[in-house]
């Protein structure tokens, strides 16, 4: 499609569906520029395994006696304001489009703080609430992110095969970390000696991510690193 033609198409659209700031409500983009100037970041230091903020950049007393099989966590913004709204208009909301926005601001954090990964891959949804949603926002996000770090996504590798409550709901780290024990599983050899990128919307307490290097590894991964946009802390 010629440029001039694909312009005017983006004209188009925007005049039919206007943009709006999640954050402020005002017309022009899904985060405007005094939106995203407020996002709450993560800085460092950093435990340098689950990615929290901390006074130093050694392991924090959670991780010392965590058997983790995932390498590390990041996620460059905390799970509230502009993001927390953001992340609910993506998920429930059916906004899909914020899913580039939202990719541009992970691809801005993955350049200024690379981490090892050659393949993305998104945490998959179990298929009872993927039909329910009709998509998955991680697969959006990582499909997003490998345009703009031209790596290849593998989103049919890791399988949700376990049906389990939103790990939001659950309080306790070692409630969370027996809700998704076993929930997942990776066939195929696309990930066999691949650094990987795991992509998800949103880290709580890192257990998700974990089960999912479980199950990456058993497959061959040689490495997983936990990429969210936000986490809570």
């Amino acid at each position: 499609m010629p440029p001039q033609l694909a312009k005017l198409g983006e004209v188009a659209l925007d005049f039919l569906f206007p943009k709006w700031c999640v954050g402020c409500r005002q017309r022009g983009d899904f985060i405007c520029q005094d939106c995203r100037n407020s996002i709450a970041r993560i800085n460092e230091p950093l435990c340098p395994r689950c990615g929290r903020p901390q006074i130093s950049d050694i392991l924090c007393p959670g991780c010392v006696s965590w058997s983790a099989a995932i390498n590390g966590i990041r996620a460059p913004f905390r799970f509230d304001g502009v993001i927390r709204q953001a992340v609910y208009d993506l998920k429930y909301h059916n906004i899909r489009a914020l899913a580039e926005p939202l990719a541009c601001l992970i691809n801005d954090y993955l350049m200024a703080n690379p981490l090892p990964g050659e393949v993305l891959v998104p945490v998959p949804l179990h298929r009872r609430r993927l039909r329910e949603r009709g998509y998955n926002q991680s697969g959006l996000l990582a499909r997003e992110l490998g345009k703009l770090t031209n790596l290849p996504v593998v989103d049919d590798c890791l399988v949700r095969q376990k049906h389990t409550s939103p790990q939001a709901r659950t309080a306790a780290v070692a409630e969370r970390q027996s809700n998704v024990d076993g929930a997942f599983i990776c066939s195929g050899s696309d990930v066999y000696g691949k650094t990987v990128l795991l992509i998800d919307d949103v880290a709580t307490s890192g257990a998700t991510l974990n089960a999912g290097a479980i199950a990456l590894k058993a497959a061959g991964a040689s490495s997983v690193w936990g990429l969210a946009l936000a986490r809570e802390i």
